[in-house]
């Protein structure tokens, strides 16, 4: 079994922060970079990192330079991921395992179609409630990662990570249907992530009764719909799990998409409703909650 010592991060984001500082603060020297194309190195080099007002100095390198990594954590924006590909390319090498804590059903496929996808450890990253604010990472809740492999890959992979997460005291879990995981954590972001953009709420004014909450159960029940036509069979009792889960977070909270629209920027939102709506397309069904969230999200982009 490899030993993984050193770890690539891919994206400066919620996630890619919160799991660079615990590989930092793990003990071992020289763990973890974070790889940035020659552009970005240049903008955040001199910028100050934050992780709950303790100050955080990121370990960056360059894209350009080629060194290979024994892992690589994918933590980039769904729209952002071809670019990742490329800054990404000079540090795969024959025995690298690549992870990617992308939300969606798509990443590994599109990942390990570029690098090999015996190299993919299959990742849903959940249960936290991280947020970046310019350079600064807030979270209560550091969450857990769930990972596995599919049928036809072989374990050593995912025996590799396992250990590594253990020595290095990163939450996780191993799942035996990690594409089951994988599903509903998608039919979360499909509501939580849209419901708080489309009407800018934070989780608490989602999880209240009203509009915003109908919508939130009304865009999920649809993924589980699809999630039967597509072989999945997601358990309409998941629902209440993550609502359960969502109480947890802190109220005042909000996810990716919602932080998106407060920074006027593109969301994810082809990942989210746009695959629903694609998905729903191929199966003859109508899916009206995800239609209304993709058209008003839509709106509120045109805007900036």
């Amino acid at each position: 079994m490899k030993q993984i010592k050193r770890t690539a991060i891919i994206g400066m984001g919620a996630l890619g922060l919160l799991y660079g500082e615990h590989i930092a603060n793990a003990g071992e020297n020289n763990a973890v970079s974070f790889i940035l194309d020659d552009d970005r190195f240049e903008r955040y080099k001199s910028r100050r990192f934050t992780c709950n007002g303790k100050e955080f100095l990121p370990p960056m390198q360059k894209s350009s330079i080629k060194e290979t990594f024994d892992l690589i954590i994918v933590a980039v924006k769904f729209n952002a991921l071809e670019s990742a590909l490329e800054t990404m390319k000079n540090c795969v090498g024959p025995d690298t395992i690549i992870m990617s804590v992308m939300n969606g059903i798509s990443s590994e496929e599109i990942i390990g179609n570029r690098f090999g996808h015996e190299k993919m450890i299959y990742t849903v990253a959940q249960e936290m409630d991280a947020m970046r604010e310019d350079g600064n990472l807030h979270y209560t809740k550091k969450g857990v990662l769930c990972i596995g492999h599919l049928p036809q890959q072989n374990s050593e992979n995912l025996d590799s990570v396992t250990a590594y997460f253990d020595r290095i005291k990163l939450p996780y879990r191993t799942e035996a249907n990690i594409l089951y995981r994988i599903w509903t954590k998608w039919m979360l972001n499909v509501g939580i992530n849209q419901t708080c953009a489309a009407f800018d709420t934070n989780y608490g004014e989602t999880l209240a009764p009203g509009k915003p909450y109908d919508t939130f159960i009304a865009a999920m029940q649809e993924v589980i719909e699809l999630s039967k036509l597509e072989g999945v069979n997601i358990n309409p009792e998941d629902i209440q799990k993550w609502i359960e889960i969502l109480k947890s977070f802190d109220q005042k909270g909000y996810p990716s998409m919602a932080q998106d629209r407060k920074a006027r920027r593109k969301s994810e939102l082809e990942m989210f409703a746009g695959t629903v709506l694609s998905l729903a397309q191929k199966h003859g069904i109508k899916t009206p909650a995800n239609q209304f969230l993709y058209d008003e999200i839509k709106r509120i982009e045109a805007e900036y």
